[in-house]
């Protein structure tokens, strides 16, 4: 007897997701495949991040800056038919937001063609406060990101924690309460020291996403394929996997061979 999946029957809305805050912590994953996204629709994860890191996990590149807006649409684009009962967001690649103008016109293309529920951007320059604060009053979403940013890592001198000084502790706080005020639903904190991401959470009053940032936040984010091992290179020291498929998978594979080869010579 074949037991129907339990697809969970609510689908989280901004005010749900902000109203969490302080309360039960944020669970998101990113995801950039079909079959990944019928498998997160079965479970009672919150938000289904398409990350511009498809750059780095599915396609190979060393960092997320070839990543295009057509990437992005089509993976995006995917994820949404297999997650349809979930909160989708998705990165805003590399270039894509600029100016004002473009982050308009890029950001309401993308939200038409992926059907997503909020989009999200890295940094917060005045300019990409002021396409935050135009896009709320359009009725597309932002999600901050600020610390460790990606697609700005040439100018950020590599994969680093950031608060570590004064300065730049309270340059990093000066960020996030710009991005609230400017309209963002609530703040990546990516690789910020754990005591830094726990102050910024406690002035804000949109919920703070940590990775890499301590435990002192409204929730957490990971790359799915970092969880699970998924790739042949060790996962970044913050991120615990709870499995390792590429072993696994592996082994699996040289049964399948050998099976392959005894039926082959049973013949």
């Amino acid at each position: 007897m074949s037991v129907t999946p339990l697809i969970p029957s609510r689908k989280e809305t901004i005010q749900s997701l902000q109203k969490r805050k302080g309360k039960t912590p944020l669970s998101m994953l990113t995801c950039y495949d079909f079959q990944t996204a019928q498998l997160l629709n079965e479970t009672d994860l919150d938000i289904i991040l398409v990350g511009d890191s498809v750059g780095n996990v599915i396609l190979g590149e060393s960092t997320t800056v070839t990543v295009t807006l057509e990437h992005m649409a089509l993976f995006g684009k995917a994820v949404r038919r297999g997650s349809p009962q979930k909160f989708l967001m998705l990165d805003m690649p590399f270039g894509s937001y600029d100016t004002v103008s473009r982050g308009l016109k890029n950001s309401i293309r993308i939200m038409q063609e992926t059907e997503a529920e909020s989009l999200k951007m890295e940094g917060a320059f005045p300019y990409q406060c002021e396409l935050i604060e135009r896009l709320s009053m359009i009725g597309i979403p932002v999600m901050g990101h600020i610390g460790l940013r990606p697609q700005s890592i040439h100018t950020q001198s590599g994969y680093h924690k950031h608060g570590k000084d004064l300065n730049s502790q309270n340059q990093l706080l000066e960020e996030a309460k710009r991005l609230e005020n400017a309209g963002a639903f609530a703040i990546i904190l990516e690789c910020i020291e754990e005591k830094v991401s726990k102050l910024i959470t406690e002035h804000l009053s949109i919920p703070t996403i940590g990775i890499g940032s301590g435990v002192d936040v409204d929730g957490q984010v990971l790359v799915i394929n970092d969880l699970f091992h998924m790739g042949k290179a060790d996962p970044p020291k913050f991120c615990r996997p709870i499995a390792n498929l590429y072993e696994e998978r592996k082994k699996l594979l040289n049964q399948y061979i050998e099976t392959v080869k005894r039926e082959k010579i049973k013949k």
